[in-house]
């Protein structure tokens, strides 16, 4: 970023108070979620997003290797990942509570911006490849750790402990999010847990 570019933004960054670790993260990722509305994912450039947050676009490059990287970490702040599956004691409930708490976080005020940068990514591979890194792997990883606790308990057939099946549930609901209503009821969930997951990994 140029003296002029940060002029321009309120002043250069440089002769301010200087701002390390989580202050400097917060304002680049407030940048970020600002420049997303305005601009959208397609117009976003690490410069842009620098002159927002009055940063140096090399602070940026020395954090995020790329804008792709930058926007799902800023995105994670208002829709952080579950990484965590409920042990309820059952498959089933297992499964719900994580697809629940999934549903929470896509029903609540940063459903809209997480819909838009699904959309996005759909059309920019870069982007795809960090979504799928960030979001979509992980929730599959959980889904895997609730199949593997009914395989000890004799609820699930070892053979079912496969991507493919863990993220069938995943897909259905991520398909119902980007292109069905524009909430996740809990019924369609239990629907989802009772004739999708259930069915393909019986015991």
């Amino acid at each position: 970023m140029t003296v002029a570019d940060a002029k321009q933004a309120g002043g250069d960054h440089r002769k301010g108070p200087r701002r390390r670790g989580d202050t400097l993260h917060a304002a680049i990722y407030e940048a970020t979620l600002a420049e997303l509305a305005d601009a959208g994912y397609a117009e976003l450039s690490m410069k842009s997003v620098a002159r927002r947050a009055r940063a140096s676009t090399a602070s940026l490059y020395r954090r995020w290797s790329s804008r792709a990287e930058l926007v799902v970490d800023a995105m994670r702040t208002r829709a952080p990942v579950v990484l965590e599956v409920p042990d309820t004691g059952t498959v089933r409930g297992d499964v719900l509570g994580f697809m629940r708490r999934v549903a929470e976080v896509l029903n609540g005020p940063a459903g809209e911006a997480v819909r838009g940068l699904m959309i996005e990514a759909m059309g920019d591979p870069e982007l795809r490849a960090v979504v799928r890194a960030r979001f979509v792997e992980p929730a599959t990883r959980c889904m895997l750790e609730a199949l593997r606790r009914g395989v000890v308990r004799g609820e699930v057939r070892p053979a079912a402990l496969t991507p493919v099946v863990a993220g069938a549930a995943i897909a259905v609901l991520r398909e119902q999010f980007l292109l069905g209503d524009r909430s996740l009821r809990d019924s369609f969930l239990v629907e989802v847990v009772d004739t999708v997951v259930l069915p393909l990994t019986r015991a």
